[in-house]
């Protein structure tokens, strides 16, 4: 056997190498012979001191365990725990047996295929797989069906995290999900858990997805998944500093690049572009937040934006809507690295114009200058530590107000407008939702004659609910005065909207 796929053999089948080991001292001794292994089948299956029904109750097992065999009375088989270091009788239909054989391999990774994709069974597959590489040689875990292996563990892996993320506090259910959990940690399946919003996140460490990317007989839909699984951005560490997390960005779009879509299921090939968009558009923001001008920022928007466009709306799963529309948001949100800065030139009268100048260190100012007033003495002065869209920047026409984008967050562009009022200009910020930052887009679509209102379209997501809206908002404490989700509602985003947001906009695909 190969280095490579020793190392991963011992990590991960360490239970089923463990009771194939000799006994721990502290245990009775064993029956002459060996008589195989058992996996538990079934959750809540009782160890009992002796075959009956009513015996003293041991412990209690989950299923994905593995029992030594040492005998068999009436239908129940007597075993040795391991991993508590305890002996006792089970029944035998609670268990299955196992010899961890090379002949009893197929058998193994037919079971786990069976039961890859049955929710509830993520312990017994990982116990099933974890069986299967212990028995396996290595020829054959180098191949096609150590591909499946990989894929089949990963997929339980990530499974059993995303169930235990969305478990409900104090739930009848949480017991099992934590005993499911250290069953799969006892097989060396590692998972990382965050707090986020004062809920646990639990995230896969893809151990097993890291490996079926690097092995030649994967197939292309086994690397979309493995790639799809070790990019979901809500297992990103929530407290790495800016410059971990533009790493780890920047490890994920090539972790992608792996995955090729050419021969991929329509549904599958649009998992990985929306994937890809969202991931290239986080890597626009994180250059941004360096230099907006390198030409590289430019090149990341364009690719998120070109994938994002191959995605097939024909091909779009009900599960997965909300990819495409959080896609879509974070997309749109670098989408003004595309339009290239207008040259800064004087401002003429009393019309306005901005600046940006550095702030403290990581901080950009803007600044709101006219003809009387330059940079030294400025209209107006706000400093930011997101990205500033110079680009954005438009005044309505009577140069009273101007709006401009800026990016905090990945994902979360606001919209600030700059006005004027009896007491000097003022700025205000219309964020993409009333709620805790995750993925929206605020933009500015065109300016109502009269210098009072402006048109807005909103798109976010938070606190688990989507909402997109388009709105007429007064220009006077950013009040919204109509809303609605169908822009052909709104009388006068038909006759004001801009042209050049129409043209560019995603809010209206």
């Amino acid at each position: 056997m190969n280095a490579t796929l020793a190392t991963l053999v011992v990590a991960v089948a360490s239970a089923a190498a463990t009771v194939a080991a000799e006994a721990a001292p502290t245990s009775p001794a064993p029956v002459p012979g060996t008589l195989g292994t058992a996996i538990v089948v079934q959750d809540q299956a009782s160890l009992r001191a002796a075959p009956r029904d009513g015996a003293q109750q041991q412990t209690v097992l989950w299923q994905g365990e593995v029992l030594e065999v040492r005998g068999e009375r009436l239908d129940y088989l007597q075993v040795w725990d391991h991993k508590r270091e305890r002996g006792g009788f089970v029944r035998a239909s609670d268990v299955r047996r196992m010899a961890l054989t090379e002949a009893e391999g197929p058998a193994l990774l037919a079971v786990a295929r069976f039961v890859q994709d049955t929710p509830g069974a993520e312990a017994l597959g990982i116990g099933l797989i974890a069986a299967y590489l212990q028995a396996a040689p290595a020829q054959t875990l180098a191949g096609a069906e150590g591909a499946q292996a990989f894929d089949a563990l990963g997929a339980f892996a990530d499974r059993l995290a995303r169930r235990a993320s969305a478990a409900v506090p104090g739930k009848a259910s949480g017991a099992t999900l934590s005993a499911h959990l250290d069953v799969a940690s006892g097989y060396g399946v590692r998972f990382a858990t965050y707090e986020v919003e004062g809920r646990m996140q639990v995230c896969y460490d893809g151990e097993a997805f890291r490996r079926l990317l690097a092995m030649p007989a994967a197939d292309a839909g086994q690397r979309a998944r493995a790639a799809l699984a070790l990019t979901r951005p809500e297992c990103i560490n929530p407290d790495l500093p800016a410059h971990e997390r533009a790493k780890v960005i920047a490890w994920q779009a090539d972790v992608l690049e792996r995955a090729d879509v050419a021969g991929l299921p329509g549904y599958l090939r649009n998992r990985v572009q929306m994937r890809r968009a969202s991931v290239w558009g986080a890597t626009a923001f994180q250059q941004a937040r360096k230099n907006t001008a390198d030409p590289a920022v430019a090149a990341a928007a364009a690719r998120a934006l070109a994938e994002f466009a191959g995605v097939s709306r024909a091909d779009l799963t009900d599960e997965d809507q909300s990819a495409y529309n959080d896609a879509a948001m974070r997309v749109s949100a670098v989408r003004w690295a595309l339009v290239p800065s207008v040259a800064a030139v004087a401002p003429a009268g009393s019309r306005p114009a901005l600046r940006t100048e550095p702030g403290a260190p990581g901080e950009t100012c803007v600044l709101l200058v006219d003809a009387q007033h330059t940079a030294q003495a400025a209209l107006l002065r706000r400093c930011t530590y997101g990205v500033v869209w110079m680009a954005s920047a438009s005044t309505n026409r009577e140069g009273t107000a101007v709006a401009l984008a800026v990016q905090p967050l990945e994902g979360w562009r606001e919209l600030w407008v700059l006005r004027k009022s009896e007491g000097g200009w003022v700025a205000d910020v219309l964020p993409p939702a009333p709620a805790t930052p995750e993925t929206g887009v605020a933009e500015w679509a065109g300016w109502v004659p009269g210098g009072q209102q402006m048109l807005v379209a909103r798109e976010a997501r938070g606190q688990g609910r989507y909402r997109k809206s388009f709105e007429v908002v007064r220009l006077d404490g950013l009040t919204t005065e109509r809303v609605t989700g169908d822009v052909a509602a709104l009388p006068l985003f038909q006759r004001w909207q801009d042209a050049g947001w129409k043209r560019q906009t995603l809010s209206l695909r």
